[in-house]
């Protein structure tokens, strides 16, 4: 017979027996964990250093080369505008005609004089015949002589001065009819018939010429800077003897077909604006190109030499830095620190970090940890920007957004205050973004 109290351990030891038991049950129930993650799929991309081309791109705005301003030479009637507003004119085409009447009765008048002049011309000349010989033969005196000769030479100034009144009279005359003095494109009538017009401030109309056209923007000094440095550091190489090429994109997107060259540049900066002045010009045969018109100027020409360039998406934006991630000699994943530089299309330059050789993940790259197996597969790069591609007018656009395919990258600006374009945290000065027309 079992002692009293060894009834308790043996309960309590049932007890932790059955638990046990349904524990082994329960665990046995439990469904496998998943399996063991696979090398991520990846595509990779061997980095190449090479020369890039690079535009600077700006906002502009054509002007006419030559705008005349067209106004009366004489004081009187306007009788008849000759021209419809806002055509293209030829040169020496009629414009406006004053009224002739008082012109032609001046001529008229101013003839009558020249006339009388040189009826009294005649007649000294002829008394200067008839005395000349008397006085050689003493039989005149010698003062006849001398007054007959002053009074020819006398006549004979004032025809000179009839003629040139007959002469103002033709030209004041002539003034009468307004025409264009080029080719150009002309703008509305300021005075309509029947108004009095003034030689000292009456202003009819204005009239542009269309070919060749300029396009002005401005450079900041901060660009300025910028480049300069970067030429100095041999991150930038400018054309010989500053030589660019400049293309221009309408406000459609279309790029204009004719490029042009830089013609001017302000050698003093704004105090307003902190900017300099640069020109183009462009040939405009066709008059495709209007004043006032606000376009995109790409300036080309700079080279950047041994670039390195990936596509935007394989770089990605870490807690301090931006960084890749690079495919490790055991073909395993390594993250890789780099400083961007300015935006190029669809890529990005990088200016330390990667060398050639290198090889970068570039889609998959958010499926990859530091150490991670990785399947690889070329990167295949997409066909380069068309002109359609661009950006449209409506646009945010920046006079400091640098490019080279002319493909703009997203964007924000303040209405009226440039800022410069490129990625949020890209560090700003990295890239120049200006032309080098005055560079010394």
């Amino acid at each position: 017979m079992m002692p009293m109290n060894a009834l308790p351990r043996a309960r309590a030891l049932l007890l932790a027996i059955a638990l046990i038991a349904s524990l082994v049950v329960a665990a046995c129930d439990k469904p496998p964990g998943p399996p063991p993650k696979g090398p991520a799929d990846v595509t990779v991309m061997t980095v190449t250093p090479r020369d890039t081309p690079i535009s600077f791109q700006f906002v502009g705005q054509t002007q006419s080369s030559r705008e005349v301003e067209i106004r009366a030479r004489v004081d009187g009637f306007l009788e008849k505008r000759l021209y419809t507003e806002g055509d293209l004119v030829q040169v020496n085409q009629p414009l406006f005609q004053m009224d002739r009447k008082p012109f032609e009765a001046a001529l008229q008048s101013a003839k009558g004089q020249l006339s009388q002049q040189q009826a009294a011309l005649q007649v000294a000349e002829e008394t200067l015949a008839r005395v000349k010989p008397l006085a050689e033969q003493n039989a005149l005196s010698k003062r006849d002589l001398d007054d007959s000769v002053g009074n020819v030479d006398k006549s004979r100034a004032a025809v000179f001065a009839a003629q040139g009144q007959v002469q103002t009279a033709e030209l004041n005359l002539s003034y009468t009819t307004i025409s264009s003095p080029l080719k150009g494109l002309s703008s509305s009538a300021k005075l309509q018939e029947g108004s009095y017009v003034s030689a000292a401030n009456s202003l009819l109309t204005y009239v542009a010429q269309l070919d060749p056209m300029w396009v002005n923007f401005s450079v900041s000094e901060n660009e300025q800077l910028r480049y300069r440095d970067s030429v100095q550091k041999d991150l930038l190489r400018l054309p010989r003897d500053n030589n660019f090429e400049v293309e221009v994109i309408l406000a459609d997107g279309t790029v204009y077909p004719n490029k042009g060259r830089i013609s001017f540049a302000d050698p003093s900066f704004s105090k307003e604006t902190g900017t300099f002045l640069v020109r183009a010009v462009l040939a405009n045969p066709k008059g495709q190109l209007k004043p006032g018109q606000f376009v995109k100027v790409l300036v080309q020409g700079a080279l950047r030499p041994n670039g390195i360039l990936v596509p935007q998406r394989a770089v990605q934006q870490g807690a301090k830095s931006h960084f890749v991630w690079v495919v490790g000699k055991d073909g395993k994943a390594e993250q890789r620190v780099v400083d961007v530089g300015a935006w190029n299309g669809d890529d990005w330059f990088i200016n330390q970090g990667l060398r050639g050789g290198d090889q970068i993940v570039v889609d998959g790259a958010i499926r990859v940890a530091a150490g991670a197996p990785l399947k690889i597969s070329p990167y295949q790069a997409p066909p380069p920007a068309t002109a359609a591609a661009l950006p449209k007018a409506n646009e945010p656009t920046s006079i400091e957004k640098e490019q080279v395919t002319g493909q703009s990258a997203p964007r924000h600006t303040k209405a009226a205050t440039p800022e410069r374009i490129g990625a949020p945290s890209a560090p700003a000065a990295k890239e120049p973004a200006a032309p080098a027309p005055a560079m010394k």
